[in-house]
């Protein structure tokens, strides 16, 4: 069991200047190094091993592989009877890529009203520049005043790094998970990676995976590491994710 210190990352280091997963804290739970910037390369280095940034305003950049791993694999998504309901009856629709830096901005908004870690302004500017490149993405539930909900994440190979989500009206944020869970099986993207194990995450359908495990399986799934760019160009009504 690892308590001892975090490894510190330089501006200078080089983007796989990261240690072992296996160097990552027991307490707190995954906590592997600090600092090092959020450049394009180092990101996208860090999610295809496990990794990924996690801190509060203020502090320097902390990077998280927690053990176990909380992931979803698509098919597996638990939509309730209630979901289903609101499914069929709904108006809004869902669209990828449509307002990326809206749906990231409002989940910001949301983390800093729970109190807990947020999403900053550095890592508002570092992820619109991966959404850029073709890495990150958000998916959007729309109605009719506007923007109801959505999520945001990177995907690497056939993996989806999910990262935050938010919802304006009730369960817009499931219902843009589910529109993803679909699209996923419908392309080729095997695994949801949700990060931290939560019993509301566990309600929906997700599990745990071992960090070693998991870690393997992205040496295999991220390769090769190219952006994900079969994206419905259209909206599509969430009444028909639903049979």
């Amino acid at each position: 069991m690892n308590r001892g210190r975090i490894a510190w990352l330089s501006e200078n280091d080089p983007p796989d200047a990261f240690p072992p997963v296996e160097n990552a804290l027991v307490e707190p739970d995954g906590l592997l190094a600090a600092g090092g910037g959020l450049s394009e390369e180092r990101l996208l280095t860090a999610y295809i091993h496990g990794i990924f940034p996690w801190y509060d305003e203020g502090q320097p950049v902390l990077w998280w592989s927690p053990n176990p791993r909380c992931v979803l694999w698509p098919d597996q998504l638990h939509v309730s009877r209630r979901l289903r309901q609101q499914l069929r009856k709904s108006d809004a629709e869902l669209r990828f890529n449509s307002a990326f830096g809206q749906v990231i901005r409002e989940c910001a908004g949301k983390r800093r009203s729970e109190q807990g870690t947020w999403i900053t302004a550095e890592m508002i500017d570092a992820y619109q520049q991966l959404h850029g490149s073709g890495w990150a993405h958000s998916i959007e539930v729309w109605d009719q005043d506007g923007l109801a909900g959505g999520l945001y994440g990177l995907c690497v190979g056939s993996v989806f790094f999910g990262e935050s989500m938010f919802s304006v009206k009730p369960n817009a944020s499931k219902m843009a998970l589910v529109g993803l869970t679909q699209h996923m099986q419908a392309s080729g993207i095997d695994l949801l990676d949700c990060q931290m194990v939560s019993r509301h995450l566990l309600t929906l359908g997700a599990t745990t995976m071992p960090r070693a495990e998991f870690a393997a399986y992205l040496a295999s799934a991220c390769q090769p590491p190219v952006p994900h760019s079969a994206w419905p160009d259209e909206p599509v009504p969430v009444r028909l994710f639903i049979a």
